[in-house]
């Protein structure tokens, strides 16, 4: 018996939708569908001792975002690639897009909103406003976070790949632009502020 094309494709359409039903009705429940176990984590945020519950999956972005309504914090690549996500753990700067919470249970962890102090904007977030350091402000937080940062990796003395002598203590008073530029790398801006950016954090490093 010939069968044409139409009929072939009629048939091949049916046998496939058959086995597509079967199938969803005899495999089991996929892993991902299952309730998943949730955690206690206990950080310091912002100063203040936190009792988060979560999976065991949840980025520090989202419980930040989504559980402690932290939104300054702002969910933007989602991949580690942008910087928008930067907060401090531990004094260091971390893209919380790519850290799990159940990592941080007792960890000290800074988002925007804890860098004021009584109502006083930090340094940086007030020469932000000075420089005209942003347009759209998507990425700024997460600038700014990296900014304080690395202001105290400078004061710390440590080098970067744009020093030029890494045999002689850093201070920051070395923190040219160039230094500022190649340390600020990994925040990306869409509006293109990095002059303004790099002239924020020159003022405020020549007042500290």
């Amino acid at each position: 018996m010939t069968i044409n094309r139409r009929e072939f494709i009629e048939g091949a359409g049916l046998v496939a939708g058959s086995v597509a039903i079967t199938g969803a009705l005899e495999l089991p429940v996929d892993a991902a569908e299952r309730p998943a176990t949730r955690m206690l984590v206990t950080p310091i945020v912002n100063g203040q001792l936190r009792t988060i519950e979560v999976e065991p999956r949840t980025t520090l972005l989202d419980a930040l975002r989504e559980q402690l309504r932290l939104t300054g914090t702002k969910k933007a690549c989602d991949r580690g690639e942008c910087g928008a996500c930067t907060v401090l753990v531990n004094g260091r700067r971390v893209l919380s897009c790519m850290s799990l919470t159940v990592m941080q249970n007792g960890k000290r962890i800074t988002t925007i909103e804890g860098l004021e102090h009584e109502g006083q904007l930090h340094p940086l977030q007030a020469a932000f406003v000075e420089h005209d350091g942003f347009q759209c402000g998507f990425c700024t937080s997460g600038q700014i976070m990296s900014g304080v940062a690395m202001m105290e990796e400078a004061r710390a003395g440590w080098p970067s790949a744009a020093t030029p002598d890494v045999t002689r203590s850093f201070t920051l008073a070395d923190l040219s632009p160039r230094e500022i530029q190649e340390r600020m790398s990994g925040n990306l801006c869409r509006c293109a502020c990095y002059p303004n950016i790099v002239a924020a954090i020159s003022a405020v490093a020549k007042e500290t």
